[in-house]
């Protein structure tokens, strides 16, 4: 069963990424063509390039060499592609940075990473203060934005580069970027990809099942510092020639329906929680130019689908990928009803379920599900114990548990570390999750495993009320029966508990750990 036939892309062994999706759009006659819409203004393909060699010009200017690493702590705005493109054309190895950790978590991975510069947007400038001394590795400090802080500033700096470069001569299996994990299990690891895994991606899923053209306008919820965002906003649209909607600002279910009728983008990547508060809003229904919308982070629960496909009128393809994938390897497309599952393979992808011992499960069996393809990473940095369990030959050990239904698409369980058994039957944490999010009442839940006084093994909800509200005793018993109504009696939560927000990381993944610890 495949999704369509788009082959593999076949590169030369000398293959720059800078060159493929930046100035092979000057090459195809783009250069008036709009690339990137951002709070500041709208920005051609022929400014784009021109920005891409100033940030590559700057960064060799500074003395900084090929292959070093440049640590990036940046906003979305147009200084973001220009930097990590830029980086690229260079040689030189951009570490996009979440943008949302604390100042301990910044100063491990500076130390882990051994980056040589940083870049920060001033509006982060406060949470790095206390690391930068801190820092022996950095020999740059740069700062994006008006107020340098007793740096160098971005603006200065790209507008006294020269405009003109000759890529770096790379090879195709070079190192081009990290990506840090998102950390739902414990300290961000630090995944290392090649120069060819940007247009593996762009080619198998960013064409091939989304269809992305250069008349396409796309938005997406998630940033450009992890991978799900990075291939949405940037490579997808600069592959193809499309434009790209940049928003520094927290997506929030208002400013993605404002940012949706202002600037009408014909795609929509988003995650799971947040069409959930959109749908919660009840927000009224936009005439959109809107003809596909995305999902990834976590799995899309059935009824999330259908209802904002039945307000919109447009579907929503969800997808499972990952950092150490680079993006999106099995998915929903765009013919037909797979709502409940997360699809099948996309094509270049190769997919398989096993158990504990590495046989492969039949159908309707619980395994783990394991990937191949060529947008895999080259490993883990400094990690090669990591590196090693999740790594296996050609094959990707994904931590995510799955089943075959009959129809051959994959349903998602959930993750090896959160299944327990209740009964001596496997639980999916995500099966209780999707039923109670279907109360009318819960906007959002988690469900861990907790010893009862037997010291077994029973589901306990941590759920967020759509008012927010501290709930009721009441309330605890009508959703423990909703439960049993709608799944196994056997899998109802024991303990409920409602909270005012579930930790989670910035790609929306729910940190169950978290939860597990505070028990």
């Amino acid at each position: 069963m495949t999704l369509n036939n788009n082959p593999v892309p076949d590169l030369h062994h000398h293959f720059n990424a800078a060159t493929e999706f930046i100035d092979r759009n000057l090459s195809l006659g783009r250069q008036d063509k709009t690339a990137v819409i951002d709070e500041q203004g709208r920005y051609t393909y022929a400014e784009l390039a021109k920005l891409v060699n100033q940030a590559a010009n700057a960064l060799k200017d500074l003395g900084i060499r090929k292959t070093e690493r440049v640590a990036m702590a940046m906003v979305d705005t147009i200084e973001f592609p220009a930097i990590f493109w830029g980086c690229i054309k260079a040689g030189i190895v951009p570490i996009p940075l979440n943008t949302l950790l604390s100042s301990g978590e910044y100063e491990y991975i500076l130390k882990d990473s051994n980056a040589t510069t940083l870049i920060i947007s001033d509006s982060l400038y406060s949470v790095f203060q206390s690391v930068l001394d801190k820092s022996t590795c950095l020999k740059h400090i740069i700062v994006s934005g008006e107020d340098g802080h007793g740096y160098p500033r971005l603006v200065d700096l790209l507008s006294d580069a020269s405009p003109e470069i000759v890529a770096a001569n790379t090879r195709r299996d070079d190192i081009a970027f990290w990506l840090y994990s998102s950390g739902s299990t414990g300290n961000p690891k630090g995944v290392l990809h090649r120069h060819e895994n940007l247009l593996h991606t762009a080619v198998l899923y960013g064409q091939g099942i989304l269809d992305i053209n250069e008349n396409d306008i796309v938005y997406s919820a998630a940033k450009l510092f992890f991978a799900y965002g990075l291939g949405n906003a940037m490579s997808f649209p600069f592959y193809a020639g499309a434009t790209a909607i940049l928003f520094k600002g927290r997506p929030t279910p208002e400013t993605v329906m404002t940012i949706i009728k202002k600037y009408n983008p014909t795609i929509y990547f988003g995650v799971p929680g947040l069409y959930a508060a959109i749908l919660a809003g009840a927000v009224n229904p936009v005439n959109s130019a809107l003809r596909l919308c995305v999902s990834a982070g976590e799995a899309l629960p059935e009824h999330i689908g259908r209802q904002w496909e039945k307000m919109f009128g447009v579907p929503i393809l969800d997808g499972i990928g990952s950092t150490e994938m680079l993006h999106i390897y099995m998915s929903h497309d765009r013919k037909n009803d797979y709502y409940g599952t997360t699809g099948i393979p996309v094509p270049g992808y190769e997919v398989r379920l096993v158990d504990e011992a590495g046989t492969d499960v039949t159908q309707g069996e619980v395994g783990e599900l394991l990937v191949k393809g060529p947008s895999i990473a080259a490993g883990y940095w400094n990690k090669t114990e990591k590196t090693n369990e999740t790594f296996r030959g050609d094959w990707l050990y994904s931590g995510d548990k799955y089943t075959r239904n009959e129809h051959g698409y994959y349903v998602y369980c959930g993750r090896k570390d959160d299944m327990f058994k209740v009964s001596g039957q496997w639980v999916s944490p995500f099966e209780i999750e999707s039923t109670l999010i279907q109360h009318p009442d819960v906007l959002e839940a988690a469900v861990i495993a907790r010893m009862d006084e037997n010291e077994l093994l029973k589901p306990m909800a941590f759920v967020v009320l759509k008012n927010k509200g501290p709930g009721s005793e009441q309330l605890i018993d009508e959703i423990k029966i909703f439960v049993k109504q709608h799944i196994s009696p056997h899998k109802y939560p024991r303990w409920i508990e409602f909270v005012s927000f579930l930790p989670k990381t910035a790609t929306g993944k729910i940190q169950r750990y978290k939860l597990r610890d505070q028990l």
